[in-house]
C-alpha cells in the first residue's frame, strides 16, 4: 500500500513538473498604460516591440533619459517615429562600411 501511495505521489509530481515546463516563461514586459502624447524623435534612442503573448500590442520607446514609455502601435505618430528610427539605423549601419 505504501509503495502504491509513493508511486502516485511521484507520478503527480512528474505531471506537475511537465505541465509547468510546457507553460513556459511569460513575457518580460507588457504594457497596460499608454503614453498618448507624441514624443520628439530627438528624445528616443530605440524601441522594442512587446511580446505577442501580451494582451495589448505595444512598443516600448527607450528615451535618452533612460526611461521606457509604452505607446500604441496603431498611433500614426508612433508609426512615423518607428520609420524614422529604422531609417536612421540603416543609414548609420551603411555609413560605417
Amino acid at each position: 500500500m505504501a509503495r502504491l501511495a509513493l508511486s502516485a505521489i511521484v507520478l503527480m509530481m512528474a505531471v506537475i513538473a511537465l505541465t509547468e515546463g510546457l507553460r513556459g516563461v511569460g513575457p518580460k514586459k507588457c504594457c497596460f498604460k499608454f503614453n498618448d502624447k507624441p514624443v520628439s524623435k530627438e528624445k528616443v534612442v530605440g524601441y522594442i516591440k512587446t511580446s505577442q503573448r501580451c494582451p495589448n500590442p505595444a512598443i516600448l520607446l527607450n528615451t535618452v533619459a533612460g526611461r521606457q514609455l509604452c505607446v500604441r502601435t496603431s498611433a500614426t505618430w508612433v508609426k512615423e517615429l518607428i520609420n524614422y528610427l529604422e531609417t536612421k539605423n540603416v543609414l548609420g549601419a551603411n555609413s560605417n562600411m
